[in-house]
């Protein structure tokens, strides 16, 4: 009895560190996604163009609030001034506006915010 709950635990445990190091590796490859569709319009460093990117009235709030989730997952804090100018703190209005829940977010990881899976991926880049 004692050795298959240990069994049943020792798999519990190598399933949700996979399923993390899976999440890590989707968001990694998210970031990196979006940074491309950026660069590539604005050739250079990610981060600037990735806030021209969430500037841009040419692309949708989509495209727009997925730069912004970008933003925050890297961190940098030079979006700051990009990503406070779009902050008003109303509700969400995913048709008219970029998701004010994805800035603060964006905004407080930019700031120096935690991001655990960030350790696993950011090296990356």
């Amino acid at each position: 009895m004692r050795g298959r709950l240990i069994a049943i635990s020792t798999v519990c445990i190598v399933l949700m560190l996979a399923g993390f190091v899976a999440i890590c590796s989707a968001i990694g490859s998210g970031v990196r996604s979006v940074s491309a569709e950026a660069v590539q319009e604005l050739p250079g460093d990610q981060i600037p163009a990735l806030m021209t990117y969430v500037e841009s009235p040419k692309h949708s709030f989509r495209e727009r609030n997925r730069a912004v989730w970008a933003l925050g997952q890297l961190g940098d804090p030079r979006a700051l001034p990009v990503l406070n100018r779009y902050f008003t703190g109303a509700p969400c209005d995913h048709e008219h506006a970029l998701c004010q829940y994805e800035l603060s977010k964006a905004i407080r990881l930019c700031k120096g915010g935690t991001n655990i899976t960030a350790f696993f991926w950011r090296g990356h880049r």
